[in-house]
């Protein structure tokens, strides 16, 4: 059962706010500083020869109150941010750290004011957008023998179903740099990211040295909208990943996250 009080809003200062990111992002940078995991920051031109994964997102959405200038400038920023990735490879043993490989966007670097989640609302801010890049990341990643060590869910649902294809929660939001997405890679042979924008979407791969052997499919389980006591809503699932070896045959059912996250709308509102 979901603890139905500390999913309760909770209202937070200005000064209470900008002490909990001091706090976070000083310690991730004490971490930074002290870890000993190798990194992926190689890129190189040429491509691996095999496919693992490949997706593709829809670069614009139909999101209710958002004004399209924010989507606009989410292009502006997801251009930057591929482009600090494309080609990235990661060998055995390195780990892809996100918040690491994208930087901070800054107006120096070319990033631009985009719509930024913020405490079940949105507001504009620098390189606003980016998670789009970060979600695809992860989900591509579900698909591969690659190793998820560290995610982030979004705690609010802020907008309706919009021609949702994937499981509810199966993004990773990116704050820089104390909310990181880092993957981890514990199989023998090396892995490349790719992106490539058209003119209305973002795709990105997951290509390798080696023919992947393994097929995976992930799904959800307990997909729920609870009414809580104050009021308001709370939406859980959890998710969990089928893998199949070249034959077919199921290796393995395994569970992969759990998402709680308070709804900003009501249940039944649909987007319009």
């Amino acid at each position: 059962m979901i603890d139905q009080i500390r999913y309760r809003p909770i209202k937070r200062s200005k000064l209470r706010l900008w002490a909990g990111k001091w706090y976070f992002t000083t310690r991730r940078y004490m971490k930074w500083i002290t870890n000993r995991s190798i990194i992926a920051k190689r890129k190189q031109k040429d491509v691996l020869p095999f496919v693992s994964f490949v997706h593709k997102t829809p670069l614009m959405r139909n999101l209710r109150n958002v004004d399209n200038w924010m989507q606009r400038n989410k292009v502006i920023n997801l251009k930057l941010g591929a482009e600090r990735l494309d080609g990235l490879i990661l060998m055995p043993g390195e780990t892809f750290s996100y918040c690491q490989s994208i930087g901070k966007p800054t107006r120096g670097k070319g990033y631009v004011d985009g719509m930024v989640l913020f405490y079940g609302g949105f507001k504009s801010g620098v390189g606003g957008g980016l998670c789009h890049l970060s979600n695809l990341i992860y989900w591509m990643t579900l698909h591969t023998s690659l190793t998820v060590i560290e995610r982030h869910r979004h705690s609010y649902d802020v907008f309706p179903d919009a021609g949702r294809t994937q499981p509810f929660g199966s993004g990773a939001t990116c704050v820089y740099n104390y909310l990181d997405l880092q993957i981890r890679n514990e199989s023998a042979f090396a892995y490349q990211l790719k992106f490539r924008l058209t003119d209305d979407e973002l795709i990105g791969e997951w290509r390798s040295e080696e023919q992947t052997k393994y097929k995976y499919e992930i799904y959800e389980k307990e997909h729920q909208i609870l009414s809580q006591p104050w009021g308001g809503y709370i939406r859980h699932n959890t998710i969990y990943r089928k893998v199949r070896n070249e034959s077919g045959e199921l290796i393995t059912d395994e569970f992969v996250t759990e998402n709680k996250a308070l709804m900003m709308y009501a249940p039944l509102l649909s987007q319009a």
